[in-house]
């Protein structure tokens, strides 16, 4: 017999490990924000923290002429709280916001489900007409929209007089609060509707074809299809057009400040974004015109917290 040589235990050393392509490029994203978050720094930054450290000072005429500001605390804060003025000024613009967001938004995905059922030529030239609106400079808008509302010789007075038992004469639009804030919603809801329109219309391009078919076969009809399948795809896209909505509509100032020099001026006209200019600029208060700027901030933040929550949840998730 032969004998069989032992079988040694080899120890198999493992190889040295190279980084994965996925490691390697982990730091990637971070590195190509750094450039867009140092431009938000550098054009935001100063103005942000100015604000804030006004907020907490006397910084009127005196001292836009050299006087050193004092600090005051809470003072500013407590002056606006306490002042109903801008309580009632805040709830306007609240309901302002809701009613123009609102409106926006049902006339936008309204028009995008338009654009998907007519014929491409149609389609063309109704998004012309939409881009073409979305461009126009607003001091150019509100001129247009001046010749419209005009008492004297304004197109919508000379349409609406044309209407049996209707006589709408020398009307003037911008005199009474209420139909001030009505052409106001009217002139905000028009600018915005294109770029909701647009936008949800490139959603609903996205929508696969295959699960509109796999619908039809279950039965599903025009408007199930559209609440239980082609809304719930745009959610993403909705949630974050109605938030920015909210945002601009909150803070919107140019038309406002040109509306109220086409007619009327006074506080019953005013939003925030006139009534925060109106305390700095036109009173030189601005440290109490910086701490209205604040608590709209507060406010801005406040209803974009939740949506900003649902996406630090799906980010860790």
């Amino acid at each position: 017999m032969t004998a069989t040589a032992p079988v040694r235990d080899t120890v198999v050393t493992p190889a040295p490990r190279t980084p994965s392509r996925k490691r390697r490029f982990a730091s990637l994203p971070y590195l190509l924000a750094i450039p867009a978050i140092l431009a938000l720094l550098a054009g935001m930054g100063y103005p942000l923290v100015w604000q804030v450290i006004n907020s907490f000072r006397e910084y009127g005429l005196a001292q836009q002429f050299g006087q050193a500001p004092t600090f005051v605390g809470l003072a500013n804060y407590t002056s606006l709280l306490t002042d109903t003025t801008f309580w009632a000024v805040l709830l306007k613009s609240v309901a302002f916001m809701a009613v123009t967001a609102s409106a926006t938004m049902v006339a936008g995905i309204s028009l995008a489900l338009l654009m998907k059922s007519i014929p491409s030529w149609s389609r063309i030239a109704l998004q012309v007409a939409l881009l073409l609106a979305w461009a126009m400079p607003i001091v150019a808008q509100m001129t247009v929209w001046n010749w419209l509302i005009n008492d004297r010789n304004g197109v919508l007075n000379y349409v609406l007089t044309l209407l049996p038992g209707v006589d709408l004469t020398g009307y003037n639009w911008l005199v009474d609060p209420w139909s001030f804030f009505g052409v106001a919603s009217v002139i905000i809801t028009w600018a915005s509707v294109p770029f909701v329109a647009l936008s949800v219309y490139a959603g609903l391009t996205q929508v696969s074809d295959e699960v509109k078919e796999a619908a039809q076969l279950d039965g599903a009809g025009g408007f199930d299809m559209l609440r239980r399948i082609t809304m719930p795809i745009l959610r993403p896209i909705l949630v974050i057009l109605l938030l920015l909505q909210f945002i601009w509509d909150l803070r919107v100032y140019a038309q406002i400040e040109l509306l109220q020099g086409f007619g009327a001026r006074g506080g019953r006209y005013d939003l925030l974004g006139t009534y925060i200019y109106g305390l700095g600029v036109g009173q030189g208060d601005f440290g109490v015109a910086a701490a209205a700027a604040m608590i709209v901030l507060l406010v801005t933040i406040a209803l974009s917290w939740g949506y900003v929550r649902a996406l630090l949840k799906e980010d860790s998730a």
